[in-house]
């Protein structure tokens, strides 16, 4: 579980193991560190909304919950999408959440020791959070004035590209295989783009 607190890291293909940003990057960030509540998710805000830091990557941002109907089959498929093309050209990001039908009601150690054991997850999972409301985190905020789309149950599925432009938006009904050939095609063009540049 991504908690917050220590130094704040980049958003290159390790920023999520911690390496550190040069300060004085952070402090010219288009947005503050001091306007999210969670500093991870912090970090995920800034990387979208900013050039600064080049993610290399593309990103499957999911609210997730232990407790849906669609549980079992979107976390079996986000794995195998994260064991498939992760970790250095993709990763699912999950933000557990409780606003519907309070289907996530653990604590974020449960919420991670629960999908780990039952699901094998190996994406980033973060801190529980709002993301409707106006109690919303930031990075939800983004996602949807960016999408025009709200979530209104769990597992929507927010992809964005490497340059941090929200490509589209999903609701739990439509099931990752459907969308996993636009995952399959932007990063078959990453890796493409990186062997030019050899």
């Amino acid at each position: 579980m991504w908690a917050a607190g220590g130094d704040v890291p980049s958003c290159s293909p390790d920023s999520l193991r911690g390496r550190p940003a040069a300060p004085e990057a952070a402090e010219s960030a288009a947005i503050s560190f001091k306007q999210v509540t969670d500093h991870q998710t912090g970090l995920i805000l800034i990387c979208l909304k900013t050039s600064l830091y080049p993610s290399s990557k593309v990103s499957l941002v999911v609210n997730v919950a232990s407790e849906c109907g669609f549980t079992e089959e979107h976390y079996k498929q986000l794995q195998q999408l994260q064991r498939d093309f992760g970790p250095y050209h993709f990763n699912v990001l999950a933000f557990p959440c409780n606003q519907f039908g309070q289907q996530e009601p653990g604590s974020d150690k449960e919420i991670d020791s629960f999908v780990r054991r039952v699901y094998g997850v190996s994406f980033p999972l973060f801190s529980k959070i709002a993301v409707v409301g106006t109690g919303a985190n930031n990075v939800y905020k983004y996602l949807v004035e960016a999408s025009g789309k709200e979530p209104d149950w769990n597992f929507w599925k927010y992809l964005i590209d490497v340059n941090g432009k929200v490509v589209d938006a999903w609701g739990p009904k439509v099931s990752v295989k459907e969308i996993r050939p636009k995952i399959a095609e932007m990063v078959r063009q990453i890796i493409l783009k990186k062997k030019e540049e050899l």
